[in-house]
């Protein structure tokens, strides 16, 4: 890498939305399918997914988590040195999004949010995300249920997360709304999909899904 093409990575962040992937608290919804222990497992396995790919884009990443980055249970994590960590804020999540894009944007050109929920937005993706910024103002990668799994800017503003209903098939519709409102320009990719439910399941990577199965014998 040239050090033109690097100082250029660095005035991108990307940040991470993350929760710990804890038992009867994370992914919930595949339990039917997978049983509590699984869906943990499949939460944990999306969660290193998602930080692996954002790293290997060679942009900087930080983990935006809950509970804090102090609390005992990362440590389990073995994760790269290079990831920048926080905490999330107190409030709903577009408050979260809000405060956190903030705060990057103090410290980079270009900040891109995803969460941890879609094992197809990989490396190219979220470059070629990245890169969009460089002619629009913003850049988003929805999601087939009617959410976002990729929402990127050059600056924010509180409208674009304040009064949204989140977890709903109107998420990404308003977002789209509240960015032309303010006359910013959007590059918009195809949809991609969310694991959130067991019929999600079947767009998974190949062989995913062979250490999630039920273990509670039902």
């Amino acid at each position: 890498m040239t050090t033109d093409s690097f100082a250029g990575h660095q005035d991108t962040c990307i940040i991470i939305f993350a929760k710990y992937p804890a038992p009867n608290k994370a992914k919930t919804r595949l339990q039917p399918a997978l049983g509590v222990e699984g869906a943990a497992r499949m939460a944990r396995q999306l969660l290193l997914h998602s930080i692996d790919q954002a790293i290997d884009t060679g942009f900087s990443v930080e983990l935006c988590v809950s509970p804090v980055p102090t609390d005992s249970c990362w440590q389990a994590f073995d994760l790269p040195n290079s990831l920048r960590w926080s905490a999330q804020t107190d409030g709903d999540l577009g408050l979260r999004m809000l405060v956190a894009s903030q705060l990057a944007l103090q410290h980079f050109k270009k900040v891109v949010l995803v969460g941890t929920d879609c094992p197809s937005l990989t490396v190219s993706c979220i470059q070629t995300a990245v890169k969009q910024l460089d002619q629009h103002d913003a850049v988003m990668v929805p999601a087939t249920d009617g959410g976002y799994v990729l929402l990127g800017f050059t600056q924010v503003d509180e409208s674009l997360f304040s009064d949204i209903i989140w977890s709903t098939a109107s998420v990404a519709a308003v977002t789209k709304q509240r960015i032309a409102a303010l006359g910013w320009t959007l590059a918009l990719f195809d949809p991609l999909h969310d694991i959130d439910e067991p019929k999600d399941l079947k767009h998974l990577p190949s062989g995913w899904l062979d250490f999630h199965i039920k273990v509670d014998g039902s």
